[in-house]
């Protein structure tokens, strides 16, 4: 068996297999390690006490457990979980949601591996369609899921500066273009890695374009409303037949249950369930056996609003105050942070690239993630790709605290 090419493909792919490496051996072999990088949510006390409940809830009932681990469900997914969700979205939204319009799959990176690959890719006419990244930078996680080479394409942002420290992204409508070789459009809202909120008008100007193109606009909603709802500004969930939405249990507090949750057309959903059938029989129940009380009930939104969305906003204010102050006497950027659990750091006269400041910080124990991994489908030579780092703020505040001295001395060492 000649594997060689597979294997140069595999070496060759944008380094998020080598990046979540790093983690792992941080995590198993540093105890020392400051944790800035890396995706896990924080372990909010009143949150998992939630989940305990759920858990020996499910431990006392008659055959609940038993059911939740030794049971396939079907390829779409926990048919109870399906329909509680579906209940919850027309009560919230007042979507025509019915369960045909929901599909489960092993969490969103599975979601986002069978969609791109539905959509992108090789079609039967022959013809090569990608999938569109309208504003870059985008999820990391994205970027080596095509099984066809140079399955995406991205758009350069534009940038706007609300004062000496504080940027944001917003989407260049003018130069966007939008042919017969893309088969869908995405973004993610907010959005990993820069805590970016795309606004209403652009998610309705997205909307329209894939609408008139005949193209799905695929919406990762990881972040976002009905939960966990980590949002610190006006925005509105929006979801139609052409819209593809994907939310997830993980940055509720689960991550480790592996349970994504996609909203679509009805032969989109039979497209996925098809899909999970061969992949994987059917998605894991873990997940659902633990949430669907919690959806029923109404308290999963009272837990994100009422708890989740202010941990979290508290924290970012205190992280942005004390970079800030850190960072004093460097020229630096934070994009503005209206979502998710990460600042976005711009150095933009940086001496050395993002990965040279990576390893630097490594050998230090302070583990981020370098910006230039969340570009994929950029190809134009950037420099801006090569001058932000990620960090993920949603770790104890004395390890953020050290974390971002140690980044400000050894960023001042640099400029130097």
């Amino acid at each position: 068996m000649d594997v060689s090419s597979f294997g140069k493909k595999m070496t060759s792919t944008s380094g998020i297999g080598r990046l979540m490496e790093d983690l792992g051996n941080a995590l198993s072999q540093n105890s020392d390690m400051l944790m800035l990088g890396g995706g896990n949510p924080a372990h909010i006390p009143e949150v998992q006490n939630y989940f305990r409940n759920s858990v020996e809830k499910l431990l006392q009932g008659k055959n609940a457990f038993e059911k939740a681990i030794g049971n396939y469900d079907p390829p779409q997914g926990n048919i109870e979980f399906i329909e509680t969700m579906s209940q919850l979205l027309r009560k919230e939204f007042g979507w025509n949601v019915t369960p045909k319009n929901i599909a489960l799959t092993n969490g969103s990176q599975s979601a986002f591996f069978i969609l791109f690959n539905i959509f992108g890719g090789a079609y039967k006419n022959g013809k090569e369609k990608k999938i569109l990244f309208p504003l870059a930078p985008e999820y990391i996680g994205y970027s080596d899921v095509g099984m066809s080479e140079d399955l995406f394409v991205a758009q350069e942002p534009l940038i706007k500066h609300e004062d000496d420290h504080i940027f944001k992204y917003h989407i260049d409508f003018d130069n966007l273009k939008i042919d017969e070789s893309i088969g869908a459009i995405c973004v993610s809202r907010p959005t990993n890695p820069t805590g970016n909120v795309i606004t209403d008008t652009e998610i309705e100007k997205l909307s329209k374009l894939a609408k008139s193109n005949n193209i799905p606009l695929i919406i990762d909603n990881a972040y976002g409303m009905p939960f966990p709802d980590i949002i610190f500004t006006q925005a509105k969930l929006t979801w139609n037949e052409n819209i593809i939405l994907c939310l997830s249990l993980s940055k509720l507090g689960l991550p480790a249950v592996r349970t994504g949750i996609i909203i679509a057309n009805e032969e989109v959903t039979d497209m996925v369930s098809k899909v999970n059938a061969v992949m994987s029989l059917a998605p894991g129940g873990i997940g659902p056996a633990i949430a669907t009380d919690l959806i029923r009930s109404g308290e999963i939104i009272n837990l994100s609003r009422d708890i989740i969305k202010p941990f979290y906003y508290n924290k970012v204010q205190a992280a942005v105050k004390q970079t800030i102050h850190e960072l004093d006497g460097v020229k630096f950027h934070i994009h503005k942070p209206e979502g998710t659990f990460f600042l976005w750091l711009w150095f933009p006269d940086l001496p050395i690239s993002d990965m040279e400041l990576y390893e630097r910080l490594k050998e230090r124990n302070v583990l981020v993630v370098p910006g230039n991994y969340f570009f994929p489908g950029l190809k134009k030579e950037w420099e801006h790709k090569n001058q932000c780092i990620r960090l993920n703020y949603s770790q104890d505040s004395e390890t953020f605290s050290q974390g971002i001295k140690i980044i400000a001395e050894e960023v001042k060492k640099i400029y130097q």
